[in-house]
């Protein structure tokens, strides 16, 4: 526990607060801005004197009860609630992430994107949203069931759509991909979905066992330029370029080409084709 960090940082976030954003009369006599620490105490369901001992680096180290209760109160995003935790010297809680849910920036910017291929990909590779052009180009990755959704088990399972989607002179690096991106999901949470998926894997594809075996991790080439077959528009050179969303570990990809190749050109036929 680091009792000067956690006082400075409670005390950031309490005057960071204003009485309405927690649902509390301003009055007339408030001088300052932010909440003060009987308010917050009022909040978290603590005594005023509890509170002030922590702020001023006394008393006994916060339970964890005592930190959720903080957490609500100061309403702190998931980000800083596991700061919290950490500066209490207690492991932040494990997060429950909802793989299907996206948030409404990112929906924003999607439809921004809606003449462009662009796929929102959950941390477990499970297709959320695609753009018109993005099914175009790659098929509907949205429409599967079943251990089909995620990515990986396709591709090691010998989907052609997914095989057939690149030369096979890129299949060895690609399943490499694939598996270092499932293993990173699997490092976090090995009991969870990922483990799952891992253990089904295991079972059905000894390529996969082969690669699994190696602990190959980072293995990545988002930002290289990588080779696409279309069924009716040939190769495509493209770029897929990422933006992440921390707090859902959501990636979305957006596929884009060299202007003037002949790559830019066939992604401009796309959804006409």
């Amino acid at each position: 526990m680091d009792r000067a960090l956690l006082a400075d940082f409670l005390r950031a976030r309490r005057e960071a607060l204003q009485p309405e954003d927690v649902g509390l009369p301003r009055g007339q006599r408030r001088r300052t801005g932010g909440l003060r620490r009987e308010e917050v105490a009022v909040l978290a369901g603590m005594s005023a004197d509890y509170y002030s001992r922590i702020e001023q680096q006394r008393g006994p180290a916060p339970s964890e009860r005592m930190l959720v209760a903080l957490a609500r109160a100061l309403r702190l995003n998931q980000s800083e609630r596991d700061h919290l935790f950490i500066l209490g010297g207690i492991p932040a809680p494990r997060r429950i992430l909802r793989d299907d849910y996206i948030g409404p920036t990112m929906m924003r910017i999607v439809a921004d994107l809606s003449d462009v291929p662009a796929i929102v990909l959950s941390r477990l590779g499970e297709a959320l949203l695609q753009t018109p052009p993005a099914v175009a180009l790659l098929g509907d990755y949205t429409r599967y069931t079943g251990m089909s959704r995620y990515l990986v088990y396709r591709w090691f399972t010998g989907d052609p759509r997914v095989r057939g989607l690149y030369p096979v002179e890129d299949h060895p690096i690609r399943g490499r991909v694939f598996a270092a991106e499932i293993r990173d999901a699997y490092t976090a949470d090995p009991t969870g979905r990922a483990g799952e998926i891992v253990a089904a894997l295991l079972e059905v594809s000894s390529e996969f066992a082969n690669i699994w075996r190696l602990h190959e991790v980072g293995v990545t080439h988002h930002h290289d330029l990588k080779r696409y077959l279309h069924p009716e528009l040939g190769e495509l050179e493209l770029y897929a370029e990422m933006l992440l969303d921390p707090e859902q570990y959501q990636t979305l990809l957006v596929f884009t080409a060299v202007p003037g190749s002949p790559s830019h050109g066939k992604l401009r036929l796309l959804t006409a084709v």
